[in-house]
């Protein structure tokens, strides 16, 4: 599919568009375009990967210029340029508002008019039933691709949506400061034992966008399914592989914080189409006519639960433990950490 293609991906020098790079730049695929404003990071990559394929734009998705010339000959765009940080965007949600909303918006205005073949939006579990102005900003995105998704012909741009939880080891993840903490000799901070995530690694990021592209149609919304652990479980596995006596430390739910993940709402999943491993979930294809809004009710919820982490496989503390040395992030960290301690003893 991507043979000879031009992908570009927005907010490309994140750990997602790292990943996507590692994927891709051994395939048969014609060109990388890394679309981002921060200068420093672009030039690291083009350091770290050193590959013709490789291409980057400065520009920010704010302003729809930057973004419209370079898109210009591109046949494919994974949109991540987002701002992620739940602190940061509960300071400044017009700051949030500019990029995750309008900055989208003139992503999809940009690819319609340069006839980009597909466009996959990139979202978040904060988006589903969302508390904080971050979640906001990404449910209000996914609500703009989805009514823009409604005025395109199936065989124009294709406009689709995927939604995940933190990713594991990510960076400004919990995982990279536990790592620290255990290291600095410091009590692992968590803000509640029973708090649970997703645990899902950049690779099945990656492949959850793969397979929206794959197998997306107009206004199209897919989930991954993945396994769950607390947050006590995540520090315990870590302080077992570090072979670490660090102490736990409990300091309170933060601000803007949710005791468990949701990557469906329980109306979504009475929609929604079960893959196997993900969830499509439809657009809404209906339209201003009020009657099928507030007339004819079709949804039954009353029984249905939300797909969250509480309610998903829950893993054990071996099963954790296993899944975190398969992370490339963890082992390089490990071997660091013995390293060190074996100079020390």
């Amino acid at each position: 599919m991507f043979k000879n293609k031009t992908l570009l991906v927005t907010g490309g020098t994140g750990s997602f568009g790292n990943a996507v790079v590692r994927r891709f730049l051994q395939t048969e695929i014609s060109e990388i375009r890394i679309f981002s404003r921060d200068e420093k990071k672009q030039d690291d990559m083009r350091k770290l990967y050193n590959n013709d394929k490789l291409k980057f734009y400065i520009g920010d998705v704010r302003d729809y210029n930057s973004i419209e010339s370079a898109l210009r000959g591109v046949d494919f765009v994974f949109s991540a340029a987002a701002l992620k940080q739940v602190p940061s965007c509960e300071f400044f949600p017009l700051e949030a508002v500019k990029t995750n909303i309008l900055g989208t918006e003139n992503t999809l205005n940009a690819a319609i008019a340069n006839g980009v073949k597909k466009v996959i939006v990139l979202s978040t579990d904060k988006a589903v039933y969302p508390i904080n102005a971050m979640g906001m900003t990404k449910a209000l995105m996914e609500k703009v691709m989805v009514a823009k998704s409604r005025t395109i012909s199936e065989n124009k741009t294709v406009l689709c949506g995927t939604r995940y939880g933190n990713v594991m080891a990510s960076r400004g993840s919990v995982i990279p400061l536990f790592i620290e903490q255990i290291k600095a000799g410091k009590p692992l901070t968590i803000t509640n034992p029973n708090m649970t995530r997703f645990m899902m690694s950049l690779d099945d990021a990656v492949d959850l966008v793969l397979y929206a592209f794959k197998n997306g149609n107009q206004g199209d919304i897919f989930v991954q399914k993945a396994p769950a652990a607390t947050i006590k479980t995540l520090a315990e596995a870590l302080i077992d592989i570090f072979e670490a006596d660090n102490k736990i430390q409990i300091i309170g739910t933060r601000h803007g914080e949710k005791i468990y993940e949701s990557l469906l709402t329980s109306e979504e999943k009475v929609v929604a189409e079960d893959l196997g491993g993900y969830y499509r979930v439809p657009a809404d294809t209906r339209d201003l006519n009020y009657s099928k809004y507030f007339e004819k009710g079709q949804l039954m919820v009353d029984n249905i639960e939300p797909y969250t982490s509480h309610n998903t496989e829950r893993l054990s503390l071996e099963e954790l433990k296993k899944l975190l040395l398969s992370l490339e992030e963890v082992q390089i960290e490990l071997e660091k950490w013995r390293s060190t301690r074996d100079k020390i003893r």
